[in-house]
């Protein structure tokens, strides 16, 4: 497998300078950040990336005041408490994305955001104490336990939030199969198992947060 520092000089040429690839690094949270923002923001960011998935995010953005005041701020307790009539009368204000999956989805990811804050102190406690060298599963964890949180939707969410994680972009997915990590873009759990030891690797050698290591293996590809 191919060393960061190659991957880092790689993308030093491609971008014209080593300035111009640090501008270009995504930013991410302290555990101490993490911890301190509330359960209504995590559910609030959640539920903005399920339903910017396959639309315009302006859209979404536009409409999402709308959307909070329809859902109390995305305080928790009241999201997890919607009734059936409650859901019928959000799918009739035409404030909002009317889409029942995706409007059905902040009360059952409030109740399971409400269960994991009630064991763990809070769901930026939860987020901030996942191991690193483990991330796909949290990935799968969220998948499993949330809604709409499948696909690339649960780590653009922890990209979202602050929480420190790569991202399966097509160009990562380029390299991951040129140095024959994977064959194919990664979906079971031996290939995201492989690219999650691919990138702890990585990790040791450059000492840096995941997200910027796969913004700079996305760099290595022109286009």
């Amino acid at each position: 497998m191919i060393e960061f520092a190659t991957l880092y000089e790689t993308a030093i040429l491609h971008k014209g300078g080593e300035a111009s690839v640090k501008a270009l690094l995504p930013r991410c949270k302290t555990p101490a950040q993490l911890r301190a923002q509330s359960d209504a923001f995590y559910l609030d960011t959640m539920s903005l990336r399920i339903f910017r998935a396959g639309l315009k995010h302006e859209l979404v953005d536009n409409k999402w005041p709308a959307f909070q005041q329809a859902y109390h701020g995305f305080d928790p307790f009241f999201c997890a408490m919607l009734s059936d009539e409650d859901i019928e009368q959000l799918m009739a204000n035409r404030g909002l994305i009317r889409h029942l999956g995706k409007i059905k989805s902040v009360r059952e990811n409030a109740q399971w955001l409400r269960e994991i804050a009630s064991e763990y102190g809070g769901f930026g406690q939860w987020l901030a104490d996942w191991p690193a060298e483990t991330l796909v599963e949290l990935w799968a964890a969220m998948k499993k336990h949330g809604r709409q949180l499948g696909g690339m939707s649960g780590p653009y969410f922890l990209r979202m939030v602050g929480r420190d994680t790569f991202l399966l972009t097509q160009d990562v997915c380029a390299v991951l199969v040129a140095q024959g990590i994977v064959t194919k873009t990664p979906s079971s759990k031996a290939e995201l198992k492989a690219v999650q030891q691919a990138f702890n690797v990585w990790q040791e050698e450059s000492g840096r947060p995941f997200c910027e290591i796969s913004r700079i293996v996305a760099m290595t590809v022109l286009g």
